[in-house]
């Protein structure tokens, strides 16, 4: 069976040049061309293509390439180093929410907001800490205070007053700067740490469709690797 790249490009809603592209990049076996010169591809060419689309939603664009890259040229064992490390991935995404979620369930009630502003050193000796640890939190993004425009001091909102009580507190639990970052760019963005469960549903929604696609993306391969090698 001959097939053109725009029988191949129609079934999956890609353009003839997408099909193209795929090939030159190794992601679609190289074809064999017609007398006249054209393209003419096969049954292979079509499960490869399909096997691409099936890696993807798993492993994103750049590795599944890599992955069907290293399968059409018969290094097997490189494309499935490629996948453990997709594995690998998830595993430390999973870690990071369980790790987050633990945070969340033995940070203590943060109190009601505080109202007016306060600056570097009182803040520091409030939470017990040096001005230098505050400065860092701000490098990292923990605490974002702004500068009064007059004297160039930090001035500390109520809002940083509670990221820096909560960065404190999942501090001494022993959690990351990266990972408090993230937590807390979350809070923010959530209005506080109580609508934060929405959002930590929706990161596990996330992992659990990011797994299964790895499931249906190994499924398409180890058909295309069998039939590849018969």
């Amino acid at each position: 069976m001959r097939l053109r790249p725009i029988d191949l490009a129609r079934e999956h809603g890609l353009s003839t040049q997408a099909v193209r592209n795929y090939e030159e990049a190794g992601i679609l076996p190289g074809a064999e061309r017609t007398p006249s010169g054209y393209r003419a591809y096969t049954l292979r060419h079509v499960r490869a293509l399909a096997t691409f689309i099936a890696l993807i939603p798993g492993h994103g664009h750049q590795t599944a390439t890599s992955i069907m890259r290293a399968v059409n040229e018969g290094a097997v064992e490189a494309a499935l180093r490629l996948i453990d490390e997709s594995h690998v991935q998830l595993l430390e995404d999973r870690r990071t929410l369980a790790s987050v979620e633990g945070a969340l369930r033995e940070l203590a009630p943060p109190g009601p907001p505080e109202p007016g502003v306060t600056f570097i050193g009182p803040l520091a000796r409030r939470l017990g800490i040096r001005p230098a640890t505050l400065r860092k939190w701000e490098r990292a993004g923990l605490v974002r205070p702004r500068r009064d425009p007059q004297t160039g001091y930090r001035v500390y909102t109520a809002a940083d007053v509670r990221d820096a009580r909560l960065a404190h507190q999942l501090r001494r639990g022993g959690h990351l700067l990266e990972q408090i970052a993230e937590l807390l760019e979350r809070i923010r963005a959530a209005g506080g740490p109580e609508p934060l469960e929405a959002t930590l549903a929706e990161w596990h929604d996330r992992l659990a469709a990011r797994g299964l696609a790895m499931l249906s993306g190994a499924a398409a391969l180890d058909v295309y690797v069998r039939e590849s090698t018969m």
